[in-house]
């Protein structure tokens, strides 16, 4: 239930303020519109077309929000990011004040926060989380990574079951386990193409305690301590999907499809990585669909 980003696509942030510069000629032809498109590579099914229209639109406006925040923190220019993620911010202010938004990710939101009592807080969340991005770029634990997916991951499961108007405390906290094993899931595919960004998610004690060094997330191929690494940490992401699921089974009708849809995603990424043995620098190992369509139908029957 992530969106965390791998491409510059972003919704529509060309919009200016009123009576501001022009934004920067590249920035503008860098973020475009493209979220619906890049959601159909997601390792999770962003809007199952199963699910009523309804459903499926309101869907969609969060995943093209996160979508838009995710590719500002990874992609634009360092120099802009700040800038506009202070405009994100500003424009979900004007949403929840009542005014209309300037940025077409945001004021893609309205009709979804109106009918299904989105809070701010989760949407602010996710911006915090690309701020974080800007200044921490590794993690000394495993908890310090789990706060930050507090903020990059948890958010979306919560505005999910807003959307489907079954939101609790107690489902809340099952979503957050399925939210983070899916985000970590992710962290472990891409452990290559972050290394080249400059983040290292794998935490820096568990690096320590396999005998693995940074150096060793510059091969072509994953050395073994690697692969050891990388084993214990899908393990420890797949426990916490586990843990997750019994959110499934705690829900009716088109709500337990799409978070069955989910953690089918999660647990499809998973496998990918334990199939090509846990070298996650040799390819980015990727879920078949039939994978993921197998684990879907698994966790919707144990749910029930």
């Amino acid at each position: 239930m992530t969106a965390h980003g791998r491409g510059l696509r972003a919704g529509g942030l060309t919009q200016q303020r009123p009576g501001s510069e022009p934004a920067n000629a590249a920035v503008a032809a860098a973020l475009a519109d493209g979220a619906a498109a890049q959601a159909a590579h997601e390792n999770f099914p962003v809007a199952l077309r199963l699910l009523p229209a309804r459903h499926r639109r309101h869907l969609m406006a969060v995943y093209a929000y996160a979508r838009t925040v995710d590719d500002i923190g990874d992609r634009a220019p360092p120099a802009e990011r700040a800038g506009l993620l202070a405009e994100v911010e500003a424009d979900v202010g004007r949403l929840y004040a009542g005014t209309e938004p300037r940025l077409a990710a945001v004021r893609g939101l309205s009709a979804t926060v109106a009918e299904c009592g989105i809070p701010a807080a989760p949407l602010v969340d996710l911006i915090s989380a690309n701020r974080q991005d800007q200044q921490v770029s590794r993690y000394e634990t495993f908890d310090d990574l789990a706060g930050y997916c507090r903020l990059s991951a948890n958010p979306v499961g919560r505005i999910v079951l807003h959307v489907f108007g079954c939101f609790t405390a107690e489902r809340a906290g099952l979503s957050d386990l399925i939210c983070t094993g899916l985000q970590l899931a992710e962290h472990w595919q891409d452990v290559a193409e972050d290394y080249r960004s400059g983040r290292v998610y794998l935490p820096q004690e568990d690096l320590r305690r396999h005998r693995c060094t940074e150096r060793d997330l510059a091969a072509a191929r994953a050395p073994a301590g690697l692969r050891e690494l990388m084993a214990f940490e899908v393990a420890r992401a797949g426990s916490l999907l586990d843990a997750g699921a019994p959110l499934v089974g705690g829900l009716h009708g088109w709500a337990r499809t799409a978070v069955a849809g989910y953690l089918a995603g999660g647990r499809a990424a998973l496998r990918a990585i334990a199939a090509a043995d846990y070298d996650v620098l040799a390819t980015v190992p990727r879920p078949r669909r039939s994978r993921t369509a197998a684990e879907l139908a698994a966790a919707w029957v144990r749910g029930r």
